[in-house]
């Protein structure tokens, strides 16, 4: 889970611009971000999970990508298949190898038949190359924020090579270099125009900060959970839907949270910081299989068999 001028509907790139030859070799497939890398130890880690919810939250907030999840996602009537398809999609980008370009044609031919208005009247296609490029944008600020709260701050030479690392995330989606910012420095302005001239509180957005969300008991896992789930749904939703919108909101950048208008106190702050403290404090202690999710940990255990 783009915009660098949204208003811009009659952009002459197109599906068929933005997207490789289905029938491109292998050896012209762009590599993904290295084995050993930034993203090889964050994406997989347990913690990227409470990063989903912001950087998703960021993109639906631009009115086109807003629009094209609400009149063509399940997020509603599926939401914990929807979130689970996304995570196993992200992960393919960074730990896939062979597989993170066949996933990423995937999605390119995925997203060739979404297209429609968004609330202003404007016409929209997912694979406008600004619209698709600012979904996955999103991602960099994100990290780079939440990372303060979860873990150890970056450097900015690790600031640099998450970047560089994320342009190669960007090639595995199929976005063209020219219609991503190649440098930090060209990122941060690119990102502030975006926040500054697109970016408001959609329907989207407003659904998935809301701290009453509706949401539909979990549908997967052992049959046993489930019924033990949806009998007790009605007092677990309200306290994990605040929860939901507290970390969304939290951990969203600051600039991104004003953009949208969403509030943030000097109290929600403090009880964030104290969340991320005790979350950086003991996710590290635990062994990697708790640490990371399943086929990071398989991809990692790979890498370090074959003495790399």
């Amino acid at each position: 889970m783009n915009p660098a001028d949204a208003r811009d509907t009659r952009d002459t790139r197109n599906a068929s611009d933005i997207s490789h030859d289905r029938g491109a070799r292998r050896d012209q497939d762009p590599a993904p971000p290295p084995p050993g890398g930034i993203l090889w130890s964050i994406a997989g880690d347990i913690r990227m999970v409470l990063m989903l919810p912001p950087a998703l939250t960021l993109q639906v907030a631009h009115p086109a990508v807003g629009a094209g999840v609400d009149d063509h996602s399940v997020f509603r009537t599926d939401p914990w298949g929807r979130g689970e398809r996304s995570v196993r999609s992200l992960l393919l980008w960074v730990y896939g190898g062979d597989e993170a370009a066949a996933e990423g044609r995937r999605l390119r031919a995925l997203h060739r038949t979404i297209l429609g208005t968004d609330a202003h009247g404007r016409r929209y296609h997912a694979l406008t190359p600004a619209y698709y490029a600012w979904v996955h944008a999103t991602g960099f600020p994100v990290y780079q924020h939440a990372q303060k709260y979860l873990g150890r701050r970056f450097t900015a030479a690790q600031e640099r090579q998450l970047y560089a690392e994320w342009l190669q995330v960007g090639r595995i989606l199929g976005i063209h270099d020219r219609d991503m910012p190649q440098t930090l420095e060209e990122f941060w302005p690119y990102y502030r125009k975006v926040l500054a001239e697109e970016i408001e509180l959609t329907a989207v957005a407003a659904e998935l900060t809301a701290a009453d969300a509706a949401v539909p008991p979990p549908d997967r896992g052992p049959r046993l959970l489930r019924i033990v789930l949806r009998a007790l749904w009605p007092l677990l939703l309200p306290p994990l839907a605040r929860f939901r919108h507290f970390v969304t909101v939290g951990l969203l950048p600051p600039d991104a949270r004003a953009a949208i208008g969403l509030p943030w106190t000097a109290e929600q702050e403090r009880r964030l910081r104290r969340l991320g403290k005790a979350v950086r404090t003991v996710v590290p202690l635990l062994p990697e299989r708790l640490r990371y999710l399943p086929e990071p940990r398989k991809a990692r255990a790979r890498y370090r068999a074959a003495g790399r």
